[in-house]
């Protein structure tokens, strides 16, 4: 029974997250964003107390439950270990043979060296390294490289069927451009991730995972624990043999030892004795009949108390490293240096709204492409450059960022994209526009044209003659130096930028009209302002 449950709610939280990812149309995010913000490292960035309070009750109530349910990324390998144990099962039918599918053995020493690697890259404010290896942020990266387009693809097949039934039922989106660097990452995470899972079921887990490690600590002092009752067992190994973490020892005249640091209450153990001698039960006072105490206090050669105090150290130091990455930086802004350049090389990268700073959104960014994967106009990209390496960006080649969108804001589970409303983001400037005057077409073609003003969202675009003798007259009307009557469409008009109310939305410089470099571009700022 605890195993279809916990293989039922495995499969709820699975697929909700991975919709999440999916979710073009902001339809599923309302229902189902408390899923992302369950994830135990946003939670930490974020210093999500509710989430962490829920995390942690769950883990000292039944062990490492989120592990096998919550986290995507355990849940998928074990998707994989279930597709190595097929090819077995298909394999012995085959040949005939007696192979068996076999788990891999913990490597404790790896566990927390990993941990206080991501430590010191925590402070350090590295959050591009450990990224790489959190395992929510890898799910995340493997589904919008991997499933996004496939699923866009999909529905706009759809879309364009139901366009010549005459519905609406769908609306094609256009495929968001993944750089080569992220289908790279993510390829090679989800193919070490199938080979290792293939072979070995969760290695990832035993030897790799930070979250797992901290989770584990805190697991053995959980009050439900899978027990062994002694005065059944009969010593088969059978759920040795069948543990996904390896975390049971099964030696012949001895107390069957567990290690309820990896334990993940898959109910694998219970499913396979069967003599019924495996239970989830409240953690017994007092030693069952033949079991030892060292049994939980040491369940297995090598794991001292010296051991458990580096454990206690290395909690304490990843919560303190989360509670410096998470102050709110601000360094001194301003606006870039303006000069004549082709674009779109930025001096200073655009950061969404409600992100405050670059360096707010580098400490507590996980690189999930959460906010990348939902963002409706395009406009944010995973950077590149090894500073904020996989983080979101913005640019304003195939869309601009609408002044009534908040999405991204709204799916951070982080706390990288703080929340704000429709009314706010409006007075919120992330950067500035800059004329580029050398591709301008009033003065590159002598038309007149104006775009970037007309579709200025807040009006910070003014179009003034080329001509500075023309002028207004009492009467409302053009005149030249003389006093001479002109005719409004034909005088020559650029833009001027009030750099004091652009919001740095990147209108102007989506829509200018001017090929291949647009005549006017934004400029990131380091720390955002109210306006």
């Amino acid at each position: 029974m605890l195993r279809r449950i916990r293989i039922l709610l495995a499969v709820i939280f699975f697929v909700g997250i991975t919709l999440l990812f999916l979710d073009f149309s902001g339809t599923v995010q309302p229902w189902l964003g408390w899923m992302a913000k369950l994830q135990f490292l946003p939670s930490v960035m974020a210093l999500n107390v509710i989430a962490l309070a829920v995390v942690l009750a769950l883990t000292l109530a039944v062990g490492r439950l989120y592990c096998s349910v919550i986290c995507p990324l355990g849940v998928m390998q074990d998707v994989f270990a279930w597709i190595g144990k097929w090819h077995i099962f298909r394999k012995n039918k085959k040949t005939k043979t007696a192979n068996k599918y076999s788990y891999s053995k913990p490597k404790t020493w790896l566990r927390f060296s990993v941990l206080g690697a991501m430590i010191v890259m925590l402070l350090a404010g590295f959050n591009a390294g450990f990224m790489l290896i959190a395992p929510y942020s890898a799910y995340g990266r493997i589904v919008s490289s991997a499933l996004q387009p496939i699923y866009i693809g999909i529905n706009n097949m759809l879309a364009t069927w139901a366009e010549s039934n005459d519905s609406y039922a769908f609306y094609q989106v256009e495929e968001h451009s993944n750089p080569a660097i992220l289908c790279v990452v993510a390829g090679v995470t989800a193919l070490v991730l199938f080979v290792l899972a293939f072979r070995n079921g969760r290695t990832y887990c035993n030897t790799i995972c930070p979250v797992g490690t901290v989770l584990g600590y805190v697991s053995k002092y959980s009050w439900l624990k899978m027990s062994v009752d002694e005065s059944k067992c009969i010593k088969c190994g059978l759920c040795m043999k069948n543990c996904k973490t390896s975390c049971i020892d099964v030696q012949k005249g001895e107390v069957v030892k567990m290690d309820y640091a990896r334990c993940v209450d898959c109910g694998n153990c219970e499913n396979v004795c069967p003599k019924g001698a495996i239970s989830l039960r409240p953690s017994p006072r007092s030693p069952l009949k033949g079991e030892s105490q060292s049994a939980e206090k040491s369940p297995f050669k090598g794991d001292s108390e010296g051991l458990s105090r580096r454990n206690f150290i290395g909690i304490l130091g990843l919560t303190a490293a989360a509670a410096i990455n998470a102050q709110e930086k601000t360094t001194d802004g301003g606006f870039a240096a303006i000069e004549d350049k082709q674009i779109p090389k930025r001096k200073t990268s655009l950061t969404p709204p409600g992100s405050i700073s670059a360096r707010n959104l580098q400490r507590k960014c996980t690189s999930c492409q959460l906010c990348i994967s939902n963002c409706p106009n395009g406009v944010l990209r995973p950077n590149t450059s090894l500073e904020g390496f996989m983080q979101p960006v913005m640019e304003y080649e195939k869309g601009y960022c609408r002044p009534e969108c908040t999405r991204c804001s709204q799916v951070c589970p982080a706390g990288a994209i703080r929340p704000i409303t429709v009314e706010d983001k409006p007075a919120i400037q992330i950067g500035h526009a800059v004329w580029v005057k050398k591709n301008c077409i009033p003065l590159r073609d002598g038309k007149t044209c104006g775009n970037c003003a007309s579709k200025c969202p807040v009006g910070a675009i003014q179009m003034v003659p080329l001509d500075k003798s023309y002028k207004l007259n009492e009467e409302g009307k053009w005149v030249d130096a003389e006093g001479r009557p002109v005719r409004e469409r034909e005088i020559l008009r650029i833009p001027v930028v009030d750099t004091e109310i652009c919001i740095g939305c990147g209108a102007c410089e989506n829509l200018c009209p001017a090929r291949p470099f647009s005549a006017i571009y934004v400029e990131g700022h380091e720390v955002h302002r109210n306006i």
